[in-house]
């Protein structure tokens, strides 16, 4: 079973730093230069100067400057944290996804309950790892699933609150040792990485050459699979050309254009691959065999074999058909997100995903509670 336990976490004093919603950002993978500048002029103390600095030393000098003035500070006891995520879905309706936020000690995967379902990047990791070095706290959560329950929401005002693009997060204390262990005792096995692959695999390596107990866990928000706020987005495809043909390998049926499209797609079965193919002059669905295994039945999987051009990602249908209809990309390939279901059965399997398959949503906000290396 994986070993969970309480953290001293530290935080912006916004009595200090100032309102909260101005020191968040995104989780450093997903913010590009652009949106990193505009961060970094916002506010001299946002977290993207401390997940994506110029320099890791850079990066360290921050951190123990900002404790040191104030901006970051310590809580003075162990805790556990419920995590309540309030946004909208694809579809407009609000969703509340609900976490447990704790420390989760690494394992090598096949050695202890914890499973990936994607793969990783060395180059994304090394410069993960020279920072981990440098700052030696865990600067941002890593999204996991399990399958026990989900937390009850606490009836007083939450203690840290932060709203990004369009998310709210809200975060309650959890002090008590009895409430701490009742809390905990809501994460059953086995585990799956939603996201943060990069940052679990990196801390795993920095543990094993720093070699303390300190070093053996991550931070980790713990969702049950059956929380009703849990979504995944589609992640369609945009290429330029040249398109491949279309070979025997693939039943594919015309369609009268993009409306209703993915309507049809929905309504195949999820024994088999399928995406609808958009293009300027028309749009098929398009149907494939499973090649074995518990990802070959993904939309994706046809996909990773097609030597597509000048790839791009997108979870906004709407977005895509705009860009093949204005010319900015040749054509889309739409898909269906997977299941929650599907994602578990290819951890368990230890076979991973082919990339872009999955986009859990939101994406964990950074900057609400870091956990140094100290414990």
């Amino acid at each position: 079973m994986a070993e969970l336990k309480p953290f001293r976490a530290l935080r912006y004093d916004e009595g200090v730093a100032g309102p909260l919603d101005r020191l968040v950002a995104p989780p450093h993978d997903v913010v590009g230069a652009s949106l990193r500048e505009r961060l970094v002029a916002a506010e001299p103390h946002n977290v993207i100067r401390l997940t994506r600095p110029e320099d890791p030393a850079e990066a360290a000098r921050l951190f123990h400057e900002w404790q040191a003035e104030g901006v970051l500070v310590r809580e003075a006891e162990p805790a556990v944290w419920v995590l309540e995520e309030t946004f909208a879905g694809a579809d407009g309706r609000p969703r509340i996804r609900r976490s447990l936020v704790a420390r989760l000690r690494v394992t090598p995967y096949g050695e202890g309950d914890v499973y990936p379902h994607e793969r990783t990047f060395a180059r994304q990791k090394e410069a993960r790892l020279d920072l981990l070095r440098a700052v030696r706290a865990k600067l941002s959560p890593v999204l996991i699933l399990h399958a026990g329950g989900t937390p009850a929401r606490l009836e007083r005002p939450p203690d840290v609150q932060a709203t990004l693009d369009a998310v709210t997060s809200r975060l309650w204390r959890v002090a008590d040792h009895e409430q701490i262990e009742a809390a905990l005792g809501l994460v059953q096995g086995p585990l799956v990485i939603a996201d943060g692959h990069h940052r679990y695999e990196t801390a795993l390596r920095f543990h094993e050459e720093d070699g303390t107990n300190a070093s053996a866990y991550v931070l980790a928000a713990l969702t049950a699979r059956e929380d009703p706020g849990l979504v995944i987005f589609p992640t369609h495809r945009l290429a330029d050309a040249p398109l491949p043909q279309l070979n025997g390998r693939f039943r594919v049926t015309p369609l009268d254009g993009a409306a209703g499209a993915l309507d049809r797609l929905e309504r195949l079965p999820r024994d088999h691959p399928a995406f609808v193919l958009l293009r300027r002059d028309g749009a098929d669905l398009v149907e494939a065999e499973p090649e074995g295994g518990a990802a070959g039945v993904l939309d994706t999987a046809p996909l990773a074999t097609l030597p597509l051009a000048g790839v791009r990602f997108t979870p906004s249908a709407e977005e895509a058909e705009r860009a093949v209809a204005s010319g900015g990309a040749e054509a889309a390939f739409l898909v269906r997100a997977p299941t929650v279901e599907q994602v578990e059965a290819v951890a368990l399997a230890d076979e991973t995903m082919p990339e872009k398959s999955t986009y859990f949503f939101p994406k964990l906000t950074t900057g609400l509670l870091f956990a140094p290396y100290d414990e």
